[in-house]
């Protein structure tokens, strides 16, 4: 596969290898397409956890009605 980069990432794949980051240039775009996965991973993590806390506020605060376990079952077998 070939690509055109573009000289901005050019340059900063050049820095990361002269640095010592990355051997070659293949390694340096491997390694940041992993840090990039890893940090879109964070990203979908810190939503959930969002999410989850906007959820058990509502339910601290009554707005969501919840239900027993029984409650679930005579619903359940009432509509067979």
């Amino acid at each position: 596969m070939n690509i055109s980069l573009g000289a901005p990432y050019e340059a900063a794949i050049k820095g990361i290898i002269e640095k010592g980051y990355a051997g070659t240039q293949t390694e340096a775009i491997r390694q940041a397409i992993l840090a990039y996965e890893r940090m879109i991973e964070e990203e979908e993590l810190t939503l959930v956890h969002r999410a989850v806390e906007i959820e058990m506020s509502e339910l601290d605060s009554g707005k969501v009605k919840t239900h027993s376990l029984q409650d679930i079952k005579k619903i359940i077998e009432s509509g067979r």
